[in-house]
């Protein structure tokens, strides 16, 4: 394949990656610049697909676990994984044994369940340790 055919397919990788997002399609792109320049040096398509494969499978295996840490390191919790870790005030006694208990985290009341299965007055300050479906798990602070 001469260097167009490999401009080509870096095109269409690099296109893949710019609409995915994913981190997949930018190291086949990196291969097919790498087969380019090596078509400019050789006829050979062999020698090509090898360069192409095996800068491919390099910069897969060593790249890209470096990129994914450092471009998605900034990631924020949503939803239901941002109250792990919070603290709430206990509106409803917290009684496993009578499936009772209510907290309020953020304006908002969610049932509750003792981590350890203790009571806990309403009244107390409490930290969620888990969301098991609609009820916060907490302990006592």
């Amino acid at each position: 394949m001469n260097y167009i055919g490999w401009l080509i397919l870096f095109i269409v990788f690099a296109s893949l990656e710019l609409i995915s997002l994913g981190l997949t399609c930018i190291w086949f792109a990196v291969g097919a610049l790498a087969a380019c320049i090596t078509s400019l040096m050789t006829d050979s398509w062999m020698i090509q697909a090898v360069v192409f494969i095996i800068v491919t499978v390099v910069v897969l295996i060593f790249l890209r676990p470096v990129a994914i840490k450092y471009i998605n390191n900034k990631a924020e919790k949503t939803n239901v994984d941002s109250l792990i870790g919070k603290k709430a005030k206990v509106v409803e006694d917290i009684d496993n044994v009578n499936a009772q208990g209510r907290i309020t985290i953020d304006g908002m009341e969610w049932t509750a369940r003792s981590a350890d299965d203790t009571h806990i007055d309403k009244g107390t300050l409490v930290e969620v340790v888990e969301i098991k479906g609609v009820k916060a798990i907490v302990k006592q602070i």
